[in-house]
């Protein structure tokens, strides 16, 4: 089996003569990488892309240009308290209507899952689980998790305190805590402060963590499945 890095700080490695062929790279940070002498031969990456040169031409216009979830993608770390409420406002417009597509079908479809991935209904019980993994708990406190939230299939076993695994809960029943779960977040959105993105929380799981990264993996979650779940959608709505 392939040797896997995960949680590790490769930064300033240097790798030379490595085959990395069929390699992948998930929540990668590769900010000043220098690549000289590779070959980029049949490779898809997908992420945030900006001042990137290949062969001497900057890509980063073109690229940008191109992609549908831009400029999205580019507010997902922002650096200031403003940037914050604006990244979750646009979030929130961008599942409202995914939400409203979605409620084009039944509610049959939406528990169904399209090749093995979480349903509609599912990718929503796992971001109530993100939501209070990296926020409710650590940041505001909560005791327990949401008993709906579906945590990531790696993690399944940890012992997340209040989650229940026989929970079936209907589309309503999960947008209902959905929108308790956002309500508080806007609210704390709404008082942060430059200040409060270096105090460190302790992550379940995870461990200690500023709050800023913490609100990134919120919002970089609300971004990524809501792609996963425009995709099922499209195959949803075609049967």
């Amino acid at each position: 089996m392939a040797e896997e890095f995960e949680g590790r700080d490769l930064s300033e490695a240097v790798f030379w003569g490595v085959d990395l062929s069929k390699a992948s790279f998930r929540d990668v940070n590769m900010t000043d990488v220098t690549m000289r002498n590779v070959w980029v031969v049949n490779v898809d990456i997908d992420g945030l892309v900006d001042r990137v040169k290949i062969n001497g031409v900057d890509v980063t216009d073109y690229v940008n240009e191109h992609d549908p979830w831009y400029p999205l993608r580019a507010m997902l770390r922002p650096t200031d308290p403003d940037g914050m409420r604006a990244a979750w406002r646009a979030l929130e417009e961008a599942w409202a209507a995914t939400i409203e597509r979605a409620r084009r079908l039944t509610e049959e479809r939406l528990h169904e899952s399209v090749g093995g991935e979480w349903s509609f209904v599912q990718t929503l019980r796992h971001l109530a689980f993100a939501m209070d993994k990296w926020f409710s708990v650590p940041i505001l406190g909560d005791a327990a998790f949401h008993p709906i939230g579906i945590p990531n299939s790696g993690s399944a076993d940890f012992g997340w305190p209040g989650l229940d695994r026989d929970a079936d809960p209907s589309l309503d029943e999960v947008l209902a805590v959905r929108a308790e779960r956002s309500a508080r977040l806007q609210a704390f959105l709404d008082s942060l402060t430059t200040a409060d993105f270096t105090r460190h929380v302790e992550v379940l799981e995870n461990g200690q963590a500023p709050v800023n990264e913490c609100l990134y993996t919120v919002f970089e979650e609300e971004f990524e499945h809501n792609r996963y779940a425009l995709r099922d959608l499209a195959h949803l709505e075609a049967l």
